[in-house]
């Protein structure tokens, strides 16, 4: 695992002062230009899904669904992207969340989760937990469950991970990376 973490860290480029003054950004575009770490990236995640028992893998927008849809196909599971609000047509489930400077809402196809699933959730940096949370919730009220939360970053001076894990009911939260 030692060998996977320093090939990903070293295809994760930071940019200073991006999007605002003082935040150091972590750009995985390299990462994913770069077919030898997207690869180990997408089998790590995959056996993520196949330990956990997901039927599906959730990524979310727009990060996650970069990262969700190859570990879906390479796990042999369907792939559900949680977009923004007003993005998907059709009956959707909507969950509107508290950010840092105000609120959004994420949405889910209302059809395309059952009872019978086990929901891989994939995204690309875990920092508040926020959007995470919202996820797990629509994920429920869709009457699936939650196999587990896989991230490549996990920023934990924000304090992301004690806000997931009262909604997960035991499931795990996996960072690749933690920052």
């Amino acid at each position: 695992m030692t060998d996977i973490k320093e090939l990903l860290l070293s295809r994760i480029r930071d940019v200073a002062d991006y999007p605002e003054p003082g935040v150091m950004f972590k750009d995985i575009t390299p990462l994913l230009a770069d077919p030898a770490a997207f690869t180990a990236l997408t089998d790590a995640f995959a056996e993520i899904a196949e330990r956990t028992g997901a039927t599906k893998v959730v990524g979310l927008e727009a990060r996650g669904f970069i990262l969700g849809a190859p570990v879906a196909v390479r796990a042999g599971l369907g792939f559900i992207p949680v977009r923004k609000a007003g993005k998907l047509p059709g009956a959707t489930l909507s969950q509107s969340y508290d950010l840092e400077y105000g609120s959004a809402e994420i949405e889910i196809h209302a059809e395309d989760l059952s009872a019978d699933d086990r929901v891989l959730i994939v995204d690309d940096v875990l920092a508040t937990g926020g959007t995470a949370e919202a996820a797990i919730q629509l994920i429920h009220r869709a009457g699936a469950e939650v196999s587990g939360v896989a991230i490549l970053m996990e920023l934990t001076f924000l304090s992301g991970r004690p806000r997931l894990d009262s909604a997960l009911r035991g499931a795990p939260v996996e960072s690749l990376l933690t920052i």
